[in-house]
This record gives structure tokens, C-alpha cells and sequence, in this order.
């Protein structure tokens, strides 16, 4: 969670927090559903490929624009998942990184200049240098580091808003500003997946505790990868933060669950536990109570 952030913990240092999402896929997923999953969009792709090759047969020089759009489907098709290369580099030299600076962190504790490995996460990188140079302590460090931890902990509560202008205006959408009829009470935000589902909604705001069952519909302030092995479970989404192009936006299209992001206050207008409509065509989720 939290993969390019290297304070967060990962899977490895921390195995626990994916037994709630393997016990859910336990008591949610069959032996063969990955499969048929995969099957299934395999199917749904080859035939869309056919429907667009049909369109643009109709088209002045038809032919032989499906041919090229059937060949660069194929292409897309085949190499599209080689986009993730970069990134994943990029991380596993991340944690190359921890890994060095942990190793001096606990060198630091030892002697005494740190109060625990994490510390060093609230130093730059010029002020480890200087502690490890120095390998003694130092009050003035111990006061800095202290202070940090306790506007972290603030800063943590907060809720930003989505829009701030140059001048500090703060803007918020307003239901029907543009003219759209949403039902009354309606939870307003971007239709990123569509589709129309009802369930119960299942408030999750870290992954420790996500115990989610077959026909829940995940409610949560954002989602990154680490996050996908839910989506197994659900069978709809929404979040407070997002876009079109959002982790959680992509995996709902990929996975056919009707979605709505940027959904403010999200988590805590709606209780875990009740049951929801979630509408990703329009982009609005309704209360149905229960």
C-alpha cells in the first residue's frame, strides 16, 4: 500500500495485512473463477475487435482500415502490459533504498542517536548524513524529529479540498450545478465505471481491516494496486479521490463494476453496513438505508 512512498510498510516486512483479502477471496472465489473471468474478457475483447473492424468496413476504404485497426489491436493487446516495466524498476529500486537506510537507521538506534529505526524518516536525507556522521546524540535532532511526528499526526487529519484557486478560494461542486436531475439526497461524484448495482456497502479505510464478502460494494477514501485483490470480492466502488484515469477507475472498467469516484466525505456519510445504489453511469450514489 502506498507503494512509491517507502515510510509505508510493504507486503514483505508486513505479510499479515493480506490475510483479510485472502480470506475474503477464500469465501468469495471458486477454484476455476479466475479462469472463467479470464475467459470471459477474452471473448468480450476478440468480439469487440470484430465490431470494429464491421464499422469501419463501412467506411470509404473500409478493408483496409479494418485490417490496420485488427492489426494495432493485436499489437495493443500483446505489449500494452509492458507499460507497467518502468514503474516496477522503479519500485524494486525503492526498496532497494529502504533497505540501506533501515540498516544505518538501526545502526543510529544502537548507538543511541535515534529513538527507533522510523525516525529516520522524518529527517532529509542531509540530516541523516550529519547524524551518521556524528554518531552521537544530539538533543536538538530528538526536538526536531518530535515535532515533525506531531504535525504529521495533524496534518494526517485533515481533509483538503479537492480545488483550491491561486488566490485560496476554495471551490465545491454542487448536486445539479450542471443541470443533471440526481435523486434527492443523492452522493454526487465523477462516473468513471458504468452500470448500476445495489449492495451493501462495506466502509474500509485501510487494508488491515478489510473483511469484504460476495456483493459488498467497496466505499473507501482511495485505492492504489495493492488494493486490486479486493476488487475479486466487490461489485462496486466508491471512492472520495479520483478520476477517469485513477487506479480505481481503471481496475472497475477492466473488472465490468460500475464505479464513482470523487465522492466527498464518502466514508463517513455512509455507514458500514447499509445498503447503497451506486450508479457509474451518471455518477451518483444513493442511501437506501438498512
Amino acid at each position: 500500500s502506498g507503494e512509491i512512498d517507502i515510510t509505508k510498510p510493504r507486503w514483505l516486512e508486513h505479510p499479515e495485512a493480506l490475510i483479510p483479502m485472502i480470506l475474503s477471496n477464500v469465501a468469495t472465489q471458486n477454484t476455476t473463477s479466475s479462469r472463467e473471468r479470464f475467459e470471459r474478457g477474452r471473448r468480450e475483447a476478440e468480439e469487440m475487435a470484430r465490431e470494429i473492424a464491421a464499422l469501419l468496413e463501412k467506411l470509404s476504404g473500409g478493408k483496409r482500415k479494418a485490417r490496420k485497426a485488427q492489426k494495432w489491436i493485436r499489437v495493443w493487446r500483446n505489449v500494452s502490459g509492458f507499460r507497467e516495466v518502468p514503474k516496477y524498476c522503479m519500485i524494486a529500486s525503492f526498496w532497494t533504498y529502504k533497505k540501506a537506510l533501515l540498516r544505518e537507521a538501526q545502526r543510529l538506534v544502537a548507538g543511541g542517536v535515534l529513538r527507533e529505526k522510523e525516525d529516520a524518516f522524518y529527517l532529509s536525507l542531509d540530516e541523516l548524513r550529519g547524524a551518521a556522521i556524528s554518531n552521537s546524540p544530539d538533543p536538538e535532532l530528538a526536538r526536531r524529529i518530535a515535532s515533525r511526528k506531531e504535525r504529521y499526526v495533524h496534518y494526517a487529519k485533515l481533509s483538503p479540498p479537492r480545488v483550491v484557486t491561486s488566490e485560496g478560494e476554495i471551490l465545491r461542486a454542487e448536486a445539479g450545478a450542471l443541470g443533471d436531475a440526481f435523486p434527492a439526497g443523492a452522493l454526487v461524484g465523477t462516473p468513471v465505471s458504468s452500470g448500476v448495482v445495489e449492495g451493501r456497502a462495506r466502509v474500509v479505510l485501510s487494508q488491515q481491516d478489510a473483511t469484504v464478502e460476495a456483493g459488498d460494494i467497496l466505499v473507501t477514501r482511495f485505492t492504489d494496486p495493492s488494493w486490486t485483490p479486493l476488487f475479486l470480492s466487490v461489485k462496486g466502488l466508491v471512492t472520495e479521490v479520483g478520476g477517469q484515469m485513477t487506479h480505481g477507475a481503471v481496475i472497475t472498467r477492466e473488472y465490468g463494476l460500475p464505479a464513482v469516484v470523487g465522492v466527498d466525505g464518502a466514508t463517513t456519510l455512509i455507514r458500514d453496513g447499509e445498503r447503497i445504489r451506486v450508479d457509474g453511469t451518471r455518477g451518483f450514489v444513493e442511501r437506501l438505508g438498512g
